[in-house]
């Protein structure tokens, strides 16, 4: 697939997205937010505690290739961002329950595996540490396949990944390469696949004879849209999902711009993330499948208005972000 085609593909997911997330709060219970379903009706998103999430029943001959040690102990330990980052993960109206798609995923993938799921949120950084350590069997935190990670990970896929560019409204801006961010400042989480994009934007910038990017980083999803408000940056990049949402949802910002988690020439993807040789890998892959065939899996991501970044089948460690160029 060609550069202008993924990136005509992605301005459509945006776009589709968008409207998707057209969200109003709900004025009776404040546990609720609707948003249009894209065919004239409307999606209900639960933002309380009480998520009574999709389920589905153990496969025994799936749960069998389990590592014995998992399988004795129980649980499946999931290791997920503590970051406010809705729809992906965030925390429901109780102020402590992780909700959100990727717990919901995870959960499903529990059952398939007839273990009881365990979210552990750290932070971004600590996901991998745990991971390295053994203390946790798998990240489901919006994680994308790269080149680099797969050194020391297994992945397998379940949904895709599309990036977003995020900027108070009615700004002008129109992102669709590294010359539209040149000379911009551009605030994006650190160890992130956006920081390595947005990196490699700034050095092609700069190789042209374009200003380079004015990169920051901020703490938290809140600084950075307080920064985003007060004009001390000019755009956020992040994951599409939680752009579409926050932009829909507030009315303050809108996405002016996607692009691939992987890049020009490849389809980003999000996987769920073990340690290299775990034994895991084949199981998880094969419990996501499963729950693609038998429809829970569509059923979690309607729920939260991410249908279009729905996969067909779960691949085990596929091409991902190339490694950034020196």
């Amino acid at each position: 697939m060609s550069p202008s085609t993924l990136r005509r593909t992605a301005a459509a997911l945006a776009l589709t997205s968008a409207l998707a997330l057209s969200a109003c709060g709900n004025p009776d219970d404040g546990g609720t937010t609707e948003v249009d379903s894209g065919n004239g009706g409307k999606t209900r998103i639960n933002l309380t505690a009480d998520q009574d999430r999709v389920r589905t029943d153990k496969v025994d001959a799936i749960a069998a290739k389990v590592p014995a040690e998992v399988r004795k102990r129980g649980t499946l330990e999931v290791v997920n961002s503590s970051g406010s980052a809705a729809p992906l993960t965030f925390v429901a109206t109780d102020n402590k329950t992780v909700i959100g798609v990727e717990p919901d995923i995870a959960s499903l993938v529990a059952d398939v595996l007839g273990l009881e799921l365990r979210l552990n949120p750290v932070s971004w950084e600590n996901i991998f540490v745990g991971l390295d350590s053994g203390k946790y069997d798998a990240g489901f935190s919006n994680i994308t396949v790269t080149e680099e990670r797969k050194e020391k990970y297994d992945f397998a896929t379940y949904r895709e990944d599309n990036l977003g560019f995020e900027a108070k409204k009615g700004s002008g801006l129109r992102i669709d390469g590294p010359e539209d961010v040149a000379g911009l400042t551009v605030a994006v989480s650190s160890g992130t696949n956006q920081e390595k994009l947005l990196v490699e934007w700034s050095k092609e910038n700069e190789r042209a004879g374009r200003e380079p990017v004015d990169i920051k980083y901020y703490q938290n999803d809140s600084d950075t849209y307080l920064a985003l408000r007060s004009g001390r940056i000019d755009v956020y990049l992040g994951p599409n999902p939680t752009a579409a949402y926050h932009a829909a949802t507030t009315g303050k910002t809108e996405v002016v711009g996607t692009y691939s988690g992987a890049g020009a020439d490849l389809q980003g993807l999000i996987a769920a993330t073990t340690k290299k040789d775990s034994g895991l890998v084949e199981p998880l892959a094969e419990a996501i499948d499963h729950v693609i065939e038998n429809g829970t899996y569509t059923k979690v991501l309607k729920r939260w208005g991410l249908s279009e970044e729905a996969v067909t089948t779960s691949e085990i460690n596929p091409p991902g972000l190339p490694r950034t160029a020196s």
